[in-house]
C-alpha cells in the first residue's frame, strides 16, 4: 500500500529522475546509495524511464521539482507512490489545486494505471468522482452513509440531501 498527501511531499531540489530513482532504490533496499544504483543498474534505469513515461514526466525529468508546474508535481507524487509497487494506491485529493488545464492529464494518467492496482480516492470534487470511480462510498461525520455504483449513489436521496442541499424526507 502506498499513499499521496493532499499537499505534496516532494524533494524540491531533486529532479523527477532522481526522485523516482531514489524511491525505487529504497524499495530495493539500496536507498542509502540511490545515486549509484541509478547509473549502474540497467533494470532500475529501465523502470525509472517506464514510470517517467507512464506519468508523463519524461519532458521534465531533468528539471528541479521546485520549478515544475503544479500538475506535474502532483503527477510526480503519484509516480513516487507507484514506484513502491503497491496493490492499493491511496490518493488524497489528487486534483486539489491543480489548474483546470492540467487536470485532464492528471486524471487520464490515474485512469490508465494497471488494473491490478486498486486506486482509493479521497475526493470532494463530485464531478471528478463520478467521472472516475467504479464504486463510491459516501462518508458523513466519519460514518458510512452510502456505498455502491456511481449511478446508485447519484440517485440516493440521502446523498442529495447531504452533498447537494436537496430536501430529504426520511
Amino acid at each position: 500500500m502506498a499513499r499521496t498527501f493532499q499537499i505534496n511531499q516532494l524533494f524540491p531540489e531533486l529532479t523527477p529522475l532522481e526522485s523516482i530513482g531514489q524511491a525505487i532504490s529504497e524499495r530495493m533496499g539500496t536507498g542509502a546509495h540511490w545515486w549509484r544504483v541509478i547509473g549502474s543498474n540497467s533494470a532500475v534505469t529501465g523502470e525509472i524511464v517506464e514510470i517517467l513515461e507512464r506519468f508523463r514526466l519524461l519532458d521534465v525529468m531533468h528539471e528541479r521539482t521546485a520549478i515544475l508546474p503544479y500538475g506535474k508535481q502532483r503527477l510526480l507524487e503519484i509516480a513516487l507512490a507507484f514506484a513502491c509497487r503497491p496493490h492499493v494506491l491511496l490518493l488524497d485529493e489528487p486534483a486539489a489545486g491543480v489548474p483546470e488545464a492540467e487536470r485532464h492529464e492528471l486524471l487520464a494518467t490515474i485512469d490508465a494505471l494497471p488494473a491490478e492496482v486498486t486506486v482509493l480516492l479521497i475526493e470532494h470534487d463530485m464531478d471528478l468522482v463520478f467521472s472516475f470511480a467504479d464504486r463510491i462510498s459516501v462518508l458523513v461525520n466519519g460514518g458510512l452513509l452510502v456505498d455502491g455504483a456511481p449511478e446508485e449513489v447519484a440517485r440516493d436521496p440521502r446523498v442529495k440531501s447531504v452533498y447537494l442541499g436537496e430536501e430529504f424526507d426520511a
